[in-house]
């Protein structure tokens, strides 16, 4: 159905924002940051995180270097909605951990007028796009690319090396599982570890 509208301005929306990266970029850092302003603005703040990241804290977001915010652990995104109605700015940390809902989860919350900030790495050990990130970023409306530094060579880094013989595609863990690491220096880690196979 068209709607006409007479006036000049445009009804409210609301828009989703994109934080991603590789682990140790400042993802998480820069959601709370965001985060933090709004609430220094008096907005209505709703924040969110998978249940199973215990990493540091059960019922905060936490970031590499010690920031924090307080949070609600989920299990599913939809349970976003039983907590965020009144919210005007809602934070999503670890999207990549959810499943696909998450994206039409995001899209309903700004199209109800809301600022929804989500971050998640955009590729998982593997170097293959991670869960729902993709379709994030492409219905955001603002995508920030963070990255970390190669700890091999120093070079800007967007791979999360795993240093582990874990197979499995979620394996939560900080720098005793993970290493950042640039292009050239992560075919040359994997390059290693085929031939050590």
């Amino acid at each position: 159905m068209f709607i006409e509208h007479t006036s000049n301005e445009c009804p409210k929306a609301g828009w989703i924002e994109v934080i991603t990266g590789s682990m140790f970029s400042g993802k998480t850092e820069e959601l709370i940051r965001r985060l933090k302003r709004a609430q220094i603005a008096q907005q209505k703040v709703a924040i969110f995180k998978p249940e199973l990241d215990k990493r540091y804290s059960e019922k905060e977001i936490v970031s590499h270097d010690a920031s924090s915010i307080a949070s609600i652990p989920i299990k599913k995104p939809e349970q976003i909605f039983d907590y965020a109605q009144e919210a005007e700015v809602i934070g999503i940390d670890e999207a990549q951990f959810f499943d696909d809902s998450i994206v039409e989860v995001c899209n309903q919350l700004a199209n109800q007028g809301k600022r929804v900030i989500v971050a998640g790495l955009d590729m998982d050990y593997l170097g293959n796009p991670f869960g729902p990130m993709p379709a994030l970023m492409a219905i955001a409306e603002y995508v920030t690319k963070v990255h970390a530094i190669c700890i091999k060579c120093g070079n800007l880094a967007h791979y999360s090396h795993r240093i582990t013989q874990s197979d499995s595609l979620i394996d939560i863990g900080e720098k005793d599982k993970y290493e950042p690491l640039c292009r050239a220096c992560y075919l040359e880690a994997i390059s290693q570890e085929n031939k050590e196979q």
